[in-house]
């Protein structure tokens, strides 16, 4: 970034998510080892905003307990509250609403705003960053996220006019046969100039088949004010939401495979990759080797040169340096440098097996053995 202005983000996780068919909401439902929410909180990484507000609405107060336990420091969380479920566009409203009584007077009418859902977890922080900056030096009232994609049933189609200007933004249920050809869709992630957004919300109306009020109103609005909207094209796979349970299985298989790259390139042997699991939150050292039906999670640490697997779970362990795991399950347990365990071995939390420890079926003749070893 390197406009100067100041950037602020709005996170809207207000909504039930009745197609998850579940009694967790929707921003808290996990994909590897941290909730929806937090990755699109994480996607704001790389713009380092000043606050931002996550705007709760349905089950307010689990969304706003886990977000706040385990919410990175960087973004600066604070809270709004929706009371009632009247669209994004109230939703918004209640987000701006908090962000200027979070931020104070050190938010100035040229600050950016980004407002994004809650359910776009694989946005990354590089797409977020060139949304602001293209948005800060293009002098835009609004900039949208927007992204070509080959089906675009369901999302909202983006309209231009002369010079190829964003005009307005049509959702599914109300377009025209002609609109609902367009390949170009709005993502629902957007860049503001702070000062437009609040007297462009209070412009909106409910007009539409659902009555309810739409943040993609706003962008009709600001054109049609004489104000300029541009956009910024992102990869389609980068920017879908998640509404249910097979689009949530699709987001994950993606967001493990980014994963499994990432320790791939940093050294991390895997025989395959397909059959290897690694929640974002576990940390891996040098020179370690992952077995096929390896599934490392939560708050799990491999030391150097260990080999793991293959049908091994560790969740919340730690492993010291040269250890090897095999057909074991262990979970909050501790396993000392250059232990051998398994096969067929089962550590449960408050295990601590010594350095150079062994244990399994076939050293102690039991199927869960070496407690206190």
């Amino acid at each position: 970034m390197t406009t100067g202005v100041a950037v602020y983000a709005v996170v809207l996780a207000a909504g039930e998510g009745t197609r998850m068919r579940s009694a967790r909401p929707k921003p808290l439902h996990a994909m590897c080892g941290l909730p929806m929410v937090l990755h699109v909180i994480g996607a704001l990484r790389d713009v380092a905003p000043t606050v931002t507000v996550v705007v709760t609405g349905h089950a307010a107060r689990e969304v706003r307990a886990e977000v706040s336990t385990r919410a990175p420091q960087w973004a600066r969380v604070a809270f709004a509250r929706q009371e009632a479920q009247l669209g994004t566009g109230d939703a918004a409203r209640a987000g701006l609403e908090g962000l200027e009584a979070h931020a104070g007077p050190e938010l100035d009418d040229a600050s950016t705003v980004i407002v994004m859902p809650a359910d776009t977890p694989l946005l990354r922080p590089a797409t977020v960053a060139m949304l602001a900056e293209e948005h800060e030096k293009s002098g835009n009232a609004a900039t949208l996220l927007t992204a070509l994609v080959d089906d675009p049933f369901g999302y909202g189609r983006v309209l231009r006019g002369r010079e190829d200007r964003v005009v307005g933004v049509v959702e599914e249920r109300d377009a025209t046969p002609e609109q609902r050809g367009i390949g170009e869709v709005n993502t629902s992630i957007y860049a503001f100039r702070r000062d437009l957004l609040g007297p462009a919300l209070r412009r909106i109306e409910n007009r539409n088949s659902q009555r309810e009020y739409y943040l993609t109103d706003v962008v009709g609005v600001l054109a049609g004010m004489g104000h300029r909207v541009g956009s910024h094209t992102a990869p389609a796979a980068e920017v879908t939401g998640v509404n249910d349970r097979w689009q949530l299985a699709l987001a994950e298989r993606e967001l493990r495979a980014r994963t499994n790259r990432q320790w791939l390139l940093e050294g991390v042997t895997m025989f395959d990759p397909r059959q290897t699991f690694i929640d974002v939150t576990v940390r891996i050292g040098r020179d370690v080797t992952l077995l096929p039906g390896t599934i490392l999670q939560g708050t799990t640490t491999i030391g150097d040169g260990c080999e793991i697997g293959p049908d091994t779970r560790l969740v919340d362990a730690t492993v010291g340096d040269g250890a090897r795991v095999e057909q074991t399950v262990a979970r909050g347990a501790t396993i000392g440098a250059g232990a051998v365990v398994g096969p067929y071995a089962h550590l449960v939390a408050g295990d601590h097996l010594a350095d150079g420890a062994v244990t399994g079926a076939f050293y102690d003749g039991r199927a869960t053995g070496g407690r206190g070893i």
